[in-house]
């Protein structure tokens, strides 16, 4: 698909992917995060086990997507403040940023490109269930123009979300529906590990994250590791 030359034409589309009961999906191939200002965008979704699963990542490869790994390994950032308190949450200045509120996600965002960001909860029926999340390589606020669209790009997501949340909800990460599974391969090493172990699969998952933060690895790499069996964890 040819890149939209205007946010207009995004949001447009949009309308009419919601019109016809379409998910997700119809952003797959989508590059938006420049028409915001914006170098790289994510969507994640609260999956069946409550946490947040990411969808969608424009760009769809590079370090932006391992940001949204970060936090989930972490279990702390501006995603995961954004989806657990329900509010929008913007930092112009990750490196000027007071350590205390991200002691995790801070010392590990500054070895990636990423000084600024902005999240938002995804919000429907009251409830939380999901976040939008912007990041910039340079420092410096959204102009009021771009805050506004920003907003705007993330309401027209809504009826594609409420169209992805139940397939999410049974478990389903989106094979078949033109999005990526960013967490395929961690989810795989939790259920070989819970098996292996003979311990719960949150659990599983739990170590694998436990050890990733403790060594300082890619939670990505560390699954792929344990599912070569490269690595033992028990």
């Amino acid at each position: 698909m040819t890149p939209p030359e205007d946010l207009e034409t995004v949001l447009a589309g949009l309308r009419h992917a919601a019109a016809d009961e379409r998910h997700l999906g119809a952003l797959a191939s989508l590059r938006i995060a420049g028409l915001l200002g914006l170098d790289a965008l994510t969507i994640d979704l609260v999956n069946s086990a409550g946490t947040l699963e990411l969808m969608w990542c424009d760009p769809v490869d590079g370090p932006w997507s391992e940001l949204d790994t970060l936090q989930y390994t972490l279990g702390d950032g501006p995603t995961l403040e954004a989806a657990q308190h329900g509010y929008t949450v913007t930092e112009h200045d990750l490196a000027a940023t007071d350590q205390a509120r991200w002691p995790l996600f801070l010392p590990a965002a500054m070895k990636s490109p990423a000084r600024a960001v902005v999240a938002a909860p995804l919000r429907a029926g009251g409830e939380t269930i999901g976040a939008l999340t912007g990041y910039r390589a340079t420092p410096g606020t959204m102009t009021a123009s771009q805050a506004h669209d920003f907003h705007r790009f993330r309401q027209a997501l809504l009826p594609l979300v409420l169209q992805s949340a139940p397939s999410l909800a049974a478990g389903d990460s989106g094979h078949g529906d033109g999005l990526r599974c960013y967490r395929e391969e961690v989810q795989q090493a939790a259920g070989y590990l819970a098996v292996t172990l003979a311990i719960p699969p949150d659990h599983a998952l739990a170590r694998l994250r436990a050890y990733a933060f403790r060594h300082d690895r890619s939670l990505t790499d560390l699954a792929r590791d344990a599912l070569t069996r490269r690595l033992r964890l028990d």
